[in-house]
């Protein structure tokens, strides 16, 4: 193909994807390799036609000091041969990814994407153009195929999501080659690239090399496939916005209730899209693979009220009464509460309230749970109930001897995000009451008891 040729081929592609109007100003990732000095260039010579506005930015990654010099050296000469305004930044990815606990390039790939974000800000660029080609998209295919993923995974690269375009989505690599040498540009090498560390390297340089001898055409194959699935994806995408929307009960930013009742018999296929979709807009799917929404159905089609799954990155499942709720919020740690006698005290963001009355005897049935009855005559009143502390311990009846609060609700059960929100009822300096769980020993009815106080919880939706 020749340089010309290429140019109107990748015009086509931006017409037809909508990638670029007239006046739009394009901030263009450059990392001095072949597929981004192309990218840069092709813009370049639409420039004038199209009225672009067009930066270029270089992101050091600060894990090959070695090579970046000379990275940016070519980089700042092609802008300036080209006459394109020429940005650095330099990101720290070593200790992102150690705090964030992430592989390499994944921790690279969201520094880098913030520093183009930021970069298009600053220089007021509405696109941001990246130079993924047709043999990255075929390679991602290889990749996500050997680890498993469903169609939307293998669906591939978008050419636009928001901002950010990929004109040479549909150019194979060859191409580039041949137009950077008719061009006579001569683009540096990332050394990282030539490694069989890394699973890409490898499907690139051992893998695709084998399949190309029995399809010289695999590449466009594939690329063929992952646009049908992309098609197909789109169209589930409508159904899913739609289920979704008659499934939500409630919904924050960080927090969505959906109706249990409707996807205990929705289809599998829709029931998986829905609870990604679901995920995805509370806390983000990076960690969330096929085996958590497997076990997420498996929740809504037979889990018990009360049950939950704790996924990667906070992120926590539970099976309510009527409804499922997906929540990436911090767990709640109550505040602390007198409560008075006759009163109650409303426990606010656990959805409980207290009840405390003095009661003529023990006739009355309780169940040393949520209603218990103590004798009175030593306690301290008001009352006081605060969460749990650490070193927390009392003499739960029941038991010999004194517990560890924190042991009681371990061996009870009690899921680790909701032990703060469990109300300590306290006498004074003495727990009389873990409310919902256990009473103190100490304070029980005896036959010499004359004073009795009853106490009650009782769960609500506030």
């Amino acid at each position: 193909m020749r340089p010309e040729d290429l140019i109107a081929a990748i015009e086509g592609t931006m017409r037809r994807n909508r990638l670029l109007s007239a006046g739009d100003s394009v901030l263009v990732g450059l990392s001095g390799g072949p597929d981004s000095s192309c990218l840069l260039t092709i813009l370049h010579s639409l420039r004038e036609k199209y009225h672009l506005d067009i930066h270029a930015l270089y992101v050091n990654h600060n894990l090959r000091p070695g090579e970046v010099p000379a990275e940016i050296a070519f980089c700042r000469s092609l802008c300036e041969t080209l006459g394109v305004a020429f940005l650095q930044r330099s990101i720290d990815v070593a200790p992102f990814r150690k705090e964030r606990r992430m592989n390499l390039h994944e921790a690279a790939r969201e520094l880098r994407y913030q520093a183009f974000r930021d970069a298009a800000l600053e220089v007021k660029a509405n696109r941001i153009a990246l130079a993924h080609t047709a043999d990255d998209q075929a390679e991602t295919f290889i990749m996500r195929m050997t680890r498993g993923s469903g169609p939307a995974g293998l669906s591939g690269i978008p050419i636009m999501r928001d901002s950010i375009i990929r004109p040479l989505l549909e150019v194979e690599r060859g191409e580039i080659i041949r137009f950077l040498r008719d061009r006579d540009i001569a683009p540096v090498t990332d050394s990282s690239n030539l490694k069989e560390d890394y699973f890409r390297n490898v499907v690139r340089m051992l893998v695709m090399p084998v399949l190309k001898r029995s399809n010289p055409g695999l590449v466009h194959s594939l690329c063929r496939t992952m646009a049908i699935l992309q098609e197909e994806e789109r169209y589930f995408g409508i159904i899913v916005t739609k289920t979704l929307m008659k499934l939500i009960s409630r919904k924050s930013e960080e927090r969505i209730e959906l109706f249990l009742a409707p996807m205990e018999a929705m289809e599998t296929v829709i029931l998986r899209r829905v609870l990604r979709r679901a995920i995805g807009e509370t806390a983000g799917l990076r960690g969330i693979a096929f085996g958590h929404i497997e076990e997420i159905i498996g929740l809504v089609r037979n889990g018990a009220a009360g049950q939950r799954i704790t996924l990667p990155n906070g992120i926590r499942v539970i099976s309510e009464y009527a409804l499922l709720v997906i929540t990436s919020e911090e767990p709640h740690r109550i505040a602390e509460y007198e409560l008075a006698v006759p009163g109650e005290a409303v426990i606010i963001g656990a959805g409980l309230v207290l009840t405390a009355a003095f009661v003529s005897s023990a006739e009355q049935p309780v169940d040393g749970r949520t209603n218990v009855l103590f004798d009175a005559e030593n306690m301290k009143l008001p009352l006081m109930v605060r969460p749990r502390r650490p070193g927390d311990r009392f003499r739960p009846m029941g038991f010999s001897g004194t517990r560890k609060v924190q042991d009681l609700l371990v061996d009870l059960k009690v899921p680790r995000d909701e032990r703060d929100s469990v109300p300590i009822v306290t006498s004074g300096d003495d727990i009389v009451w873990v409310a919902g769980y256990r009473a103190d020993d100490r304070f029980r009815v005896t036959e010499q008891t004359k004073k009795f106080l009853r106490l009650g919880i009782v769960k609500g939706k506030f």
